[in-house]
């Protein structure tokens, strides 16, 4: 595969070559028994973006945390611009130029965007000089590196990518030469990524150094200059980007050959498995997150739901999986309307053929303090199979969890470790195989592959498209506009809790599903 670069991703031509804006050398860190930072040499050229890449577990997040000073290295050092440093806490990292935009936003929603940016800058000479100053700073700022944004409006008005963009102003306001982007596209919309991009050019054009933690290996190869790959705690490959490619990223990441689309044959639909008609759902606060949405999903079909973060998806899928009352509408199951909701309305789901496996799998999907097998059965403990009532057949619990743990290679292959102790991936390869495993007529999905490295994602979509082979019903629910594209077979956009459009997936262009899952619909994106 060739590299695809960014438009604007133009690299600034005689980079320093003097010291290295970031260098870790030899660094190690222990969790009790988990080494989870093995030797780790490190070298980040200043003025360009460089990537970290690797499959969950691999330690580049306690890496970065190290860097930021949230963790302290058991050995090993730390030179920033070629000078040895101690990096205690984020104060340290900050006065070193380091700053760093997380995943989940470190933001007040109650407050301005002012007021965000100089929270925890109270005491510095650049708040001294007055809020007015600040706001002029803050101006001066949004306007030289693309990120506008009004000074005066709440955090809890703006849109996700809008706020993305106070949380890098609240790294450039404190003077940070050398940012750390941790999954930064995760909630972003296409055109919102493709503004984020855009704007890492423009820092890096004007000398900033970006270090960028993606799973997203199309993101890699269109905005970084360099690559480094970590394997079970170690640091296994740093690489140019245009001497590398996908393929081989993933197999340095994974360790054998791994297929990066999902391999799948024409469906054949069948009879209608799942009717929804005219849904409205409310939130718990009672705001109706679901608009009056009417669709169907057949025997042997794929349908995938794309649609940014918050847009009523959630509400959506707990309406139909019996966990929350819609205020109007009806969810036909099998040709049976099911009216109640809750713990009766979720076992009678099961009973007629649907199966769920919930977008957030700590908050519904598993119990972290129960054993592997206990949470392979939850839900489906009174199932003659397991004893039935009141007389669990914990033998025969455990066995049949122990072939699960073969057939979705769920490691550690242990079933009465604490579900806690199992990383994101085989977690989810968990409920995953609970579910899956019941035969059911109707699987709903929600985020399948959500903090899943590359190795278990491919495992996930070929077991999701044996599913559908096997006529079954599938409906998907995913923000990753990638996963929605290769695994579905047709496409509804979700927006503002409304069904604004349909796609073929074959045809669907990414630009044109983007303005929808914004809000813009084809009429108004051609005038």
């Amino acid at each position: 595969m060739e590299r695809v670069n960014h438009p604007d991703a133009q690299r600034p031509q005689g980079a320093a070559a003097s010291a290295p804006a970031i260098e870790l050398r030899a660094i190690n860190k222990s969790f009790g028994p988990v080494h989870a930072n093995r030797d780790i040499d490190l070298s980040v050229q200043k003025g360009t973006v460089h990537g970290i890449v690797g499959e969950n577990g691999a330690g580049k997040s306690t890496l970065m945390s190290i860097l930021y000073g949230f963790y302290t290295a058991d050995s090993g050092d730390i030179l920033v611009n070629g000078k040895t440093v101690s990096i205690s806490n984020s104060s340290d990292a900050l006065s070193l130029g380091i700053g760093m935009v997380h995943q989940h936003f470190m933001l007040v929603d109650n407050f301005t965007v002012l007021e965000n940016v100089v929270l925890g800058a109270e005491g510095s000479a650049l708040l001294g000089r007055s809020l007015s100053k600040a706001r002029s700073e803050l101006q001066r700022l949004a306007r030289d590196y693309g990120l506008e944004v009004s000074p005066d409006t709440l955090i809890e008005d703006l849109s996700v990518g809008q706020q993305q963009r106070v949380e890098i102003l609240k790294a450039l306001y404190r003077g940070a030469d050398i940012l750390i982007l941790d999954e930064p596209t995760g909630v972003l919309t296409p055109a919102e990524a493709d503004h984020l991009f855009r704007v890492l050019a423009t820092l890096r054009n004007e000398g900033k150094t970006i270090i960028l933690i993606t799973h997203k290996l199309r993101e890699i190869m269109a905005i970084t200059d360099a690559v480094s790959v970590m394997r079970q705690g170690r640091m296994v490959a740093t690489v140019p980007t245009s001497e590398t490619s996908p393929e081989a990223l993933a197999e340095l990441m994974v360790g054998r050959r791994v297929l990066l689309r999902v391999d799948k044959d024409e469906a054949r639909p069948g009879d209608v498995k799942l009717a929804v008609e005219n849904l409205t759902v409310a939130d718990d606060a009672g705001v109706i997150r679901v608009k009056g949405v009417s669709f169907s999903v057949r025997a042997g079909e794929i349908v995938g739901i794309a649609g940014v973060a918050g847009n009523g998806q959630s509400e959506l899928l707990e309406a139909i999986a019996g966990m929350r009352r819609p205020v109007a509408g009806r969810v036909i199951v099998n040709g049976h309307e099911v009216t109640t909701h809750g713990e009766a309305g979720a076992a009678e789901l099961r009973q007629k053929g649907l199966a769920h496996v919930p977008e957030d799998r700590l908050r519904m999907g598993l119990v972290t303090n129960f054993e592997a097998w206990e949470n392979s059965i939850l839900g489906y403990q009174d199932e003659p199979r397991y004893g039935g009532g009141l007389a669990l057949d914990i033998g025969a619990s455990r066995r049949e969890f122990e072939g699960r743990i073969a057939q979705y290679d769920i490691r550690p292959a242990n079933p009465r470790l604490k579900t806690a102790n199992f990383s994101g991936g085989n977690q989810q390869k968990i409920v995953l195989a609970r579910e899956m495993e019941r035969d059911p007529d109707i699987l709903i999905v929600g985020q399948p592959t959500r903090g899943v490295d590359i190795g278990a994602i491919e495992f996930i979509h070929n077991q999701i498209v044996k599913m559908r082979d096997a006529g079954k019903a599938i409906l998907l629910v995913s923000v990753e506009l990638d996963e929605i594209r290769s695994l579905s077979d047709r496409i509804l956009v979700i927006f503002d809790g409304e069904i604004v459009g349909e796609a073929d997936p074959a045809s669907a262009d990414e630009g044109e599903l983007g303005l929808l899952m914004a809000g813009v619909h084809n009429k108004e994106a051609a005038q």
